[in-house]
């Protein structure tokens, strides 16, 4: 065991403790998969990202990414926080147009956002499918949900897996009490969404409803986010309840509900209202068909970590 540089980052938010907090250790060389996962489970948080010498010569890092319940092929917010952190602590891209991640599901693309201090990740390509009605009358039921509350489903594969269901309002989304254990019997993990009436979206943020409360405690900038779209993510085959802010999710959301015409083409989603939080993501398909998905992302704890 041996000092080892590490760093606690919050991620899809401009302030500190209103997004999804990230372990990175800034040097995983020499750690073998228990000791990963040991930490992982250790720090308790939805993900540990471990920064690693890419073995692939055009990657600029590699990162292991761990859950308290086992490793992930990719995911959303440690991307965007582990390459916040490697370039924080004076990574050097090869490329002046984008910093390249070598994950487990391949090489994923991030750029910064001009004009912002937000980064933003190319989704990787998805896998979609109907899933079976047995199964989405069994996870409607876990969830709390009448037939009539979903206006699609699909299952997600773009390295996590997931079901995903659009809803009929935001509130909806904000009113559910998922059976936890449930899900877990299921194995199976879900994201919601729903839309927002454009002319309607800020005044249903302030709606002081017993969810919507998180955004009135929120600082400024948080409290005036008004997005587009709402989102939750329910992860307890995983060991994580409800994730506050999911990008793997919210990237397989958007390629599905603008290739479906349910979402446009760039929109801006909230999560982890449920949790107290206030994420801010970021969704944009450009000219060729690439969905980018960005956030900000602040340090929190920067010192070392004896592994």
């Amino acid at each position: 065991m041996k000092p080892r540089a590490f760093k606690q980052v919050d991620v899809f938010t401009p302030t500190p403790y209103y997004g999804n907090p990230l372990a990175v250790v800034m040097d995983g060389s020499g750690l073998d998969d228990a000791a990963m996962q040991r930490f992982a489970k250790w720090t308790n948080l939805s993900e540990t990202t471990f920064l690693l010498p890419p073995t692939d010569a055009t990657a600029d890092y590699r990162v292991r990414i761990f859950t308290p319940g086992g490793e992930l092929p990719f995911a959303g917010h440690p991307t965007l926080g582990s390459c916040h952190s490697w370039l924080e602590a004076g990574g050097q891209p090869r490329s002046k147009d984008f910093i390249v991640q070598e994950c487990k599901v391949g090489l994923v693309k991030i750029r910064r956002e001009p004009g912002t201090k937000r980064l933003a990740f190319a989704a990787p390509a998805l896998k979609r499918s109907a899933p079976s009605p047995s199964v989405l009358a069994q996870v409607a039921a876990a969830l709390g949900l009448k037939a009539t509350q979903v206006l699609a489903a699909q299952c997600l594969d773009n390295g996590p897996l997931w079901l995903g269901l659009l809803l009929d309002s935001p509130e909806t989304v904000l009113g559910l009490m998922p059976d936890h254990k449930a899900l877990t019997k299921l194995d199976i993990k879900v994201g919601v969404a729903a839309r927002y009436p454009h002319e309607d979206a800020a005044p249903l943020i302030a709606r002081a409803n017993r969810e919507a409360k998180a955004f009135a405690q929120a600082p400024a900038a948080s409290a005036a986010f008004a997005p587009d779209i709402e989102v939750r993510a329910f992860a307890a085959p995983i060991g994580v309840d409800e994730d506050p802010v999911t990008g793997s999710l919210n990237a397989s959301l958007a390629q599905w509900l603008i290739a479906e015409g349910h979402a446009p083409a760039r929109y801006t989603a909230s999560q982890g209202v449920c949790l107290g939080r206030a994420g801010q993501v970021h969704i944009e398909r450009d000219a060729q068909g690439q969905v980018w998905v960005g956030g900000e992302s602040v340090s929190c704890v920067d010192g070392s970590v004896t592994l």
